[in-house]
């Protein structure tokens, strides 16, 4: 694992993962232009995030099976496919359907990250996992920016296309610069798919992380489900760009994630599993403030969206080195089993947070927020008791 190595694996992550980030700045763009309700057109981000979940139960357990190179290069020519397909979609259903493509094949940085933390020593792993998922935010965070100001300037397909262009750079790339691995597993596809369930059955700390992700994620995909609904209402009344530069001000999510894992490389998890629950509560009072409008509210959700990121992912760095200390030859599989769970928090969180803002208005996406964070809270609360009783 060369230093040129890592860097090129974590600009990976960051393409791929911004697939499922971007279509959060264009969805007022895409209601105006496909002439349906904004509630309706947020549904794009939902179909990203379900496809993204079943993606990483289905082909993320490959990563055992099949080796990198020809996998991770295969994923992002598809994914490039499906992105082009969105972006020359006619109607809301055809991008609908193509989101949930997009979403089942990007799955590449939960396949980069098992691969990465076998290339290093098991002291590195914080670190060199931290260094992957701030790839993965960087690409978030700009994703939704350039697909904000990009979507305001030509209109919602050009992000698509232009995304699908990174797509196919990443897949030549990829398989000039991976190196030839063997796969750890020789086992069946169906026997693969169903080894993640075996392995929530039987291993508790997996189940717990799983949850604490579930949560934390849910709660970090209701506001931004939902955040770019409240800036073009009528409160502030701004274009879709205005989501994109929310997001680049929290750039700083990307420092805060290597220094994470390096906590965790030397007091363990769940210190900082509990300062990123205790960190979502507090960022959701902060955000509810964002009602108000006006340059007040305005600090008040780039605070608020700052102190979530920030949690949400040195939280996942937390759980993800928790799950990978488990077992040396089932990487694949354990991240299959925390990554659906994550994912499909992190759907249900983003359908639920649209609905929320749409009957209760934004204060109703900062308590349901709230409420998830409790949930995970008050799991780590019983496992603290349970091992200070032992």
């Amino acid at each position: 694992m060369t230093r040129g190595m890592r860097w090129l694996l974590a600009v990976a992550c960051g393409v791929a993962v911004g697939n499922v980030y971007f279509p959060q700045a264009v969805t007022p763009l895409v209601a105006e232009g496909l002439r349906i309700s904004p509630d309706r057109a947020a549904l794009v981000i939902t179909a990203a995030q379900i496809g993204y979940a079943c993606g990483i139960f289905l082909l993320v357990p490959l990563g055992d099976r099949v080796p990198y190179r020809p996998l991770i290069a295969t994923l992002f020519t598809v994914t490039g496919l499906g992105l082009a397909v969105a972006g020359f979609a006619p109607s809301f259903g055809p991008l609908f359907a193509a989101g949930v493509a997009v979403g089942v094949a990007t799955v590449i940085a939960p396949i980069i990250g098992p691969m990465v933390a076998g290339m290093v020593a098991p002291e590195k792993r914080g670190a060199a996992s931290g260094t992957m998922l701030a790839g993965s935010i960087g690409g978030m965070l700009l994703a939704r920016t350039f697909s904000g100001a990009l979507g305001e300037w030509l209109d919602w397909r050009a992000p698509y296309l232009v995304a699908s262009g990174l797509a196919f750079v990443m897949a030549v790339a990829l398989w000039r610069a991976l190196p030839r691995t063997e796969p750890h597993t020789r086992q069946s596809f169906p026997d693969l798919l169903l080894e993640p369930l075996r392995l929530l059955r039987n291993e508790p700390e997996l189940r717990r992380s799983c949850l604490y992700q579930g949560m934390i994620f849910g709660a970090f995909s209701a506001v931004w489900g939902s955040v770019a609904l409240l800036l073009a209402g009528p409160v502030y009344g701004y274009g879709a760009q205005a989501v994109g530069l929310l997001a680049l001000v929290n750039v700083a999510t990307m420092a805060a994630t290597p220094v994470a894992g390096r906590i965790v490389d030397r007091r363990g998890s769940d210190p900082v599993n509990l300062v990123c629950m205790l960190a979502v509560i507090a960022a959701a009072a902060v955000l509810a403030a964002g009602s108000a409008g006006g340059t007040a509210g305005l600090v008040a959700l780039v605070a608020g969206t700052l102190v979530l990121d920030v949690a949400m992912q040195c939280g996942m760095v937390a759980n993800s080195i928790r799950m990978y200390a488990l077992s040396d030859t089932h990487r694949g599989r354990l991240n299959t089993a925390y990554m659906t769970c994550a994912y499909i928090g992190g759907a249900v969180g983003s359908w639920l947070g649209v609905q929320a803002y749409v009957r209760f208005g934004w204060r109703g996406v900062c308590v349901l927020v709230a409420l998830m964070a409790l949930v995970a809270l008050a799991r780590h609360s019983i496992r603290r008791k349970s091992a200070l009783d032992a």
